[in-house]
C-alpha cells in the first residue's frame, strides 16, 4: 500500500464515523436544537474527511476539482441553514427554554418585541406565520 491508500484509509473511516455519531446524535437528543446540532457539524466534517480521503485516490488536482466545490457547498451552505432554522425555531418558540443553559438570544428577541422588529427575530419581512395575523408573536415561555 502507498502512502495515499494509507491517508484513504485513514481519512474515509473517520470521516464515517463522524457521520455515525451526526446520526445517533440526530436520533438520541431531545430537542430540536440539539438535533440541528447533531445534523449540521459532524455530518459537515464527517463529508470533508470522506471528500479528502478521495481526494488522494484521484490521478491529479484537476479531477479534485469538483470534490472541492462540494465541500465548499457544504460549509456555505448547511452551517448557514442550521443557524437560520434554530433562529426561526427559537423566534417563534419552538425551543424549550428550561434545556438551554445559556439563552443569548433573549436580549435580542425582547429587543426586537419591544420595537416591533420582524427582521430581528427570524421572520422574512411582510410575511405572515401560519394562523397568525403580521405582527403578531407567540408569547414564548420565558424560564422563571
Amino acid at each position: 500500500m502507498t502512502a495515499t491508500d494509507w491517508i484513504t484509509a485513514v481519512l474515509m473511516p473517520a470521516g464515517a464515523l463522524f457521520t455515525l455519531i451526526g446520526t445517533i446524535g440526530l436520533v438520541r437528543l431531545p430537542t430540536l436544537l440539539g438535533r440541528l446540532h447533531a445534523a449540521a457539524k459532524p455530518d459537515t466534517v464527517g463529508l470533508l474527511l470522506i471528500l479528502v480521503g478521495a481526494a488522494f485516490q484521484l490521478p491529479n488536482i484537476s479531477a479534485a476539482a469538483p470534490l472541492l466545490l462540494v465541500a465548499l457547498f457544504q460549509f456555505t451552505t448547511i452551517p448557514v441553514l442550521a443557524q437560520t432554522l434554530g433562529r426561526v425555531t427559537y423566534s417563534r418558540g419552538e425551543s424549550s427554554a428550561e434545556r438551554m443553559v445559556v439563552d443569548e438570544l433573549a436580549d435580542a428577541v425582547r429587543h426586537a418585541e419591544r420595537d416591533g422588529d420582524d427582521e430581528t427575530l427570524g421572520d422574512p419581512p411582510g410575511t405572515d406565520a401560519p394562523g397568525r395575523q403580521y405582527g403578531q408573536r407567540q408569547q414564548r415561555p420565558r424560564a422563571q
